[in-house]
């Protein structure tokens, strides 16, 4: 028997084209030639397909949940006990109560399930979704934007965009981050982290920027976020040759707070010898001996309009992105 049509993935295969085809197809976008549109409405009304018939349902039968998705395709391993998740998840399980809606959490590998997003929405059991974290995702995420409303992300905001996101200007904090180091005096700057994930990417695009402008040389230390293999990975940094830098801007606190176990194990004296600055200011960064110097998103803050922009989308209202701004928080490390 002939696969069913349920998701928008499943008629862009027939059709042969994009998913974000398909939805700008069906919803009557102009930038969709003629011939291409008429055969995708074609394949729509012979399988029974429309766009908005999962929203409809939706508007139809209350659950009294919320989905709470975090795609992990950047780093597989990476956990969701990852204190910045738990942090987040909390504000956001405070917010929701206090609306009167209970939280559903799924955590998905993409390259398992490419069609993760819509089977999430299309399941019948949330009202509506919040996304934790673009990943490598930001297509994926574009292409059900444009048919599904209930939505919004936590990420990184990028000019021209489809769905509604909340959070940091990670340009900005990493901009903070550099600044602070080479005014530390630092000629040599180590990004610890990823640059794959679009957050993580943003922000060492704004340290570089300031590194540039200001003639420090800087470069990218590749590292994964699951704890074992970010130990072993910076331990593996420390012992290169090339270990030669003398400021570090972490991605994340918790890469920032295993590379100063590493530095303390060696007897690398911080701040004296290396500068030392992580991102989010969890709990931990001022629990660490030296306290950490942290760029600070406010995550409570960033919850709380999660939570008010879905509700409002919810109710048929049109959202515009909010960028939160980030602050450099000066303690000990740098």
């Amino acid at each position: 028997m002939p696969k069913r049509v349920r998701t928008i993935t499943d008629l862009a295969k027939l059709a042969g084209v994009s998913p974000g085809t398909v939805s700008r197809a069906l919803a009557g976008k102009s930038l969709v030639n003629a011939k291409t549109r008429e055969k995708i409405e074609a394949l729509a009304r012979e399988h029974d397909f429309r766009l908005n018939q999962m929203a409809s349902r939706f508007r139809r039968q209350k659950t009294g949940v919320i989905g709470v998705v975090i795609p992990l395709g950047h780093d597989r391993r990476q956990q969701i006990s990852d204190t910045f998740f738990m942090t987040l998840l909390g504000y956001l399980a405070d917010e929701l109560t206090e609306r009167g809606y209970d939280l559903m959490l799924r955590r998905v590998i993409p390259d398992k399930d490419e069609d993760w997003l819509d089977r999430f929405i299309g399941s019948g059991m949330v009202e509506g979704t919040i996304v934790i974290g673009q990943s490598d995702q930001f297509d994926r995420i574009e292409d059900v934007a444009d048919g599904y409303r209930p939505m919004v992300v936590w990420g990184n905001h990028q000019e021209g965009q489809r769905h509604c996101v909340v959070g940091s200007d990670n340009r900005l904090g990493g901009k903070l981050a550099a600044e602070r180091l080479i005014a530390s005096d630092c000629q040599s700057i180590a990004f610890l982290g990823s640059t794959d994930p679009i957050e993580f990417a943003a922000r060492f695009a704004g340290a570089k920027a300031v590194a540039d402008k200001m003639g420090v040389s800087i470069s990218v230390l590749p590292t994964h976020l699951n704890p074992d293999r970010a130990a072993d990975e910076i331990a593996e940094h420390f012992a290169s040759s090339h270990s030669d830098f003398d400021g570090i801007f972490a991605a994340t606190d918790l890469l920032a707070v295993a590379c100063l176990k590493e530095m303390q194990s060696r007897k690398i004296a911080v701040p004296g010898k290396v500068k030392l600055i992580g991102f989010d200011d969890l709990p931990i960064a001022s629990q660490t001996q030296p306290p950490l110097t942290t760029v600070r998103q406010d995550i409570a803050a960033g919850a709380r309009c999660l939570v008010d922009l879905l509700l409002r989308r919810m109710n048929g209202e049109s959202t515009e992105s909010l960028v939160l701004p980030p602050k450099l928080i000066a303690r000990q490390t740098a």
